[in-house]
């Protein structure tokens, strides 16, 4: 019941989170100053909260990781794996709607040199590796354990990816989100429900994902009780 409830509420908010983009929220820079149609930017109202949950996804990878270690319980190592493919899903789309966004500001899908470009990119081939790392061990025990070692290495590349505009200012032309606005500004209230909608789709998809990974788990214990 509880699940029906978040996915229904997720459906709703990005529903509602889409027609304010695109029907109430203002362009989030100057029209006059910007690069390319204005209204591309308004992909901003998207970007941020995706990379946000990204980022978030690959927490939970960490936490889940390290709790894994401790406890050896395998629910944990279900929980990271869940998490990883999400984050890595979110990842992914904050490279696409980046890139179509630096299309219309810069005249470029990809600035090379851009030192945020480059460490979300990283980001998102190290959870890639994690996964694959996943695949590559056949023994469950073992492939936890590692998985475990590399979701907790690997979550360094997330604060790396995050403060590197503000590390590296002079290697990036990626702007830094500030807000400055009134409490019920029309941007604030249309990014604060952007934000809103993705977490709960995120948290709705590793909830998902995290059921499919059961069914599976019982699905393998059949198998072995019918092979005996």
């Amino acid at each position: 019941m509880l699940k029906k409830i978040l996915y229904s509420l997720t459906a709703v908010l990005i529903l509602v989170s889409i027609y304010l983009v695109f029907f109430y929220a203002p362009i989030p820079v100057d029209p006059k100053s910007a690069g390319g149609d204005p209204e591309n930017f308004k992909i901003f109202y998207f970007h941020l909260p995706i990379a946000i949950s990204a980022y978030l996804a690959f927490a939970i990878v960490f936490v889940s990781s390290i709790m894994y270690l401790k406890t050896k319980k395998q629910e944990w190592d279900i929980v990271a794996l869940s998490s990883a493919e999400v984050g890595v899903v979110f990842a992914f789309l904050t490279l696409a709607t980046g890139s179509i966004w630096a299309r219309s500001a810069w005249g470029a899908y990809w600035v090379t040199w851009d030192v945020r470009l480059n460490t979300s990119l990283v980001l998102f081939l190290i959870y890639i590796s994690y996964l694959m790392v996943r695949q590559a061990v056949d023994e469950p025990e073992k492939r936890a354990r590692l998985s475990a070692v590399f979701g907790i290495v690997g979550f360094l590349g997330v604060p790396l990816s995050f403060m590197s505009i503000r590390l590296w200012n002079k290697t990036t032309i990626h702007p830094v989100a500030e807000l400055n606005y009134s409490t019920f500004s029309p941007l604030l209230t249309t990014l604060i429900t952007n934000f809103a909608a993705f977490f709960l789709l995120m948290a709705s998809l590793i909830i998902f994902r995290i059921g499919v990974e059961h069914l599976k788990e019982k699905g393998n214990e059949m198998k072995r009780k019918n092979s005996l």
